[in-house]
């Protein structure tokens, strides 16, 4: 090709050469093959791209395909539920929501119903008429301990930090949890005015780095903290351990996205990619963190404490339940995030292979809790694609009380998953510092479907409740939802994670064998 390049060149610049002397209004041809035979020339001698040095000026539409196709596979091969991370179907049912039009599917369902992994709801015969139950109940956060309880939507956002998402972006999510009456995770990267201007509720999502409430050395500021916990939008404090996209990892935002603002909100310096640590320094075990949760819970004057965390090591959270069984310290919420959940930025092998899956974390969470006595005092917030009605009622039948939800709200916003959140050039507005791009996004626009979509997909939550004959989430189970598990066999939930008996954890001689190992594994004096 190399040889052939040449040859093609020359002919070209010969061809240019005879036309322009014939006519010298030809001379503009060589306005076009000069710099393509330079571009060419350039790759012929480099020595960086093996594809372009054999092939030069051609390869290089090797890189140009590369580039468009995420593009070329979501708008033209992409089938209806064949997408990753969501499908169209998954993302359209967003869109329609946010928007009002209607949502109706026409025709029957395009899955396969008798694919391995096919879910759906056990309904009832004495089904409840919709008029007749709360289409938008609340559920009671706050422990015995907690002296400022918040009453939370079945539905809200899940964390996402300003500088992973841009100031408008942030604007719309509050306002619309404002105007919907739900809930609006910060996110690690600090409490932001944006966060606080519209007046929604907000959950302030504490992570290793300490943004917001940090000293000079990255450790952990109770001056900083209690100003900020004791505002009036801020409702709740939430501990991060992990999430589901990087577990053990940290947070991540790329350098090219740490403006003056974004550092001054999260007491740092800009210039260079701000990674936390992978752990926290405010404690080293179990039994440090109860006295954490005190030290937060004074602070913020009472409000509920919780924690977030994506599964790994049983043994690990086995230690904090038996931490807080022997202090009779409680967390008010646990935030389970499942390791399918999203993130703006995050190796590849932690997004894939890391973090137990929300459904498995969610009864290994409640299990322990209610095996340790704890689930009365303690609500599970589920996080991790959940964007649905059913999802909800699938994350509330393996222990959830309340679904949050990070990507749908993306959605509901305008978010096309162009999957560039990691590179500051979102080409909606909504994951990225780039004022030009930001510009597209219209808070007062956008609030109003981030409103919309949480308002219809509790609604269609509450319906599938309602024809299963449940008025209320505290009565979903594991016997609502159904899985097959091959072409002939089908499983509720209760059958596939048998729930634990209540306190059977609190002794030795009553600890199921598939968790006793962790059990003595585990210890209050000891992650």
């Amino acid at each position: 090709m190399r040889k052939i390049f040449i040859v093609c060149s020359i002919t070209a610049l010969a061809i240019s050469g005879i036309l322009i002397y014939v006519n010298w209004k030809f001379i503009f041809l060589l306005a076009i093959f000069v710099p393509l035979i330079v571009m060419g020339l350039y790759d012929m001698f480099q020595s960086k791209k093996t594809i372009r040095r054999n092939f030069p000026l051609l390869g290089r539409l090797r890189y140009i395909f590369e580039s468009i196709g995420p593009e070329m596979r979501q708008y033209f091969f992409e089938t209806d539920t064949g997408g990753r991370p969501f499908n169209r179907l998954q993302r359209s049912l967003v869109y329609q929501r946010s928007k009002k039009e209607s949502d109706s599917h026409p025709f029957g369902t395009q899955l396969d119903v008798y694919d391995e992994g096919y879910q759906w709801i056990n309904h009832s015969i004495k089904a409840i008429a919709f008029s007749n139950i709360d289409s938008n109940p609340k559920i009671r956060i706050g422990s015995s301990q907690c002296s400022k309880p918040y009453m939370a939507s079945l539905f809200n956002i899940s964390a996402m930090s300003f500088g992973s998402l841009s100031k408008n972006a942030i604007l719309a999510l509050n306002a619309g949890a404002k105007q919907g009456g739900f809930f609006h995770n910060t996110g690690e990267g600090g409490l932001s005015p944006y966060h606080l201007q519209e007046g929604g509720d907000v959950v302030w999502n504490i992570g290793t780095g300490y943004f917001s409430c940090r000293d000079e050395y990255g450790n952990f500021s109770l001056e900083h903290f209690k100003p900020r916990a004791q505002k009036d939008n801020v409702k709740m404090i939430e501990i991060k351990f992990s999430q589901g996209a990087k577990p053990g990892h940290g947070g991540i935002l790329p350098k090219e996205k740490v403006t003056d603002e974004i550092a001054a909100i999260r007491l740092v310096t800009k210039g260079h990619d701000i990674v936390s640590p992978p752990k926290h320094s405010a404690f080293k075990t179990p039994l440090e963190l109860m006295d954490f949760i005190k030290v937060l819970r004074e602070g913020s004057g009472g409000k509920p404490i919780g924690m977030k965390l994506c599964v790994g090591n049983k043994s690990e959270f086995i230690a904090i339940c038996k931490a807080m069984v022997q202090t009779q310290t409680y967390f008010d919420f646990i935030t389970v995030d499942g390791g399918e959940g999203g993130t703006g930025a995050a190796p590849q092998e932690y997004s894939d292979h890391v973090g137990m899956p929300l459904r498995d974390a969610l009864a290994f969470v409640y299990d322990c809790l209610n095996g340790f006595d704890l689930k009365d005092q303690i609500k599970i917030i589920a996080s991790g694609k959940v964007i649905s009605g059913f999802d909800i009622i699938r994350a509330l039948s393996m222990g959830a009380d309340v679904c949050n939800s990070a990507r749908g709200m993306m959605f509901a916003l305008g978010c096309i998953q162009a999957l560039e959140c990691h590179a500051n050039t979102c080409p909606t507005g909504v994951a990225t510092q780039d004022p030009e791009l930001v510009k597209g996004l219209v808070p007062e626009e956008k609030s109003v479907r981030v409103a919309r979509y949480q308002h219809e997909t509790v609604k269609a939550a509450m319906e599938l409740m309602a024809s299963a004959g449940i008025e209320h989430p505290d009565g979903v189970d594991r016997d609502v939802v159904s899985m097959r598990i091959d072409k002939t066999n089908i499983k509720t939930f209760s059958e596939l994670f048998p729930e634990l008996k209540k306190g059977c954890l609190l002794q030795p001689e009553t600890v199921p064998d598939n968790l006793y190992y962790a059990w003595k594994k585990a210890t209050p004096e000891s992650f």
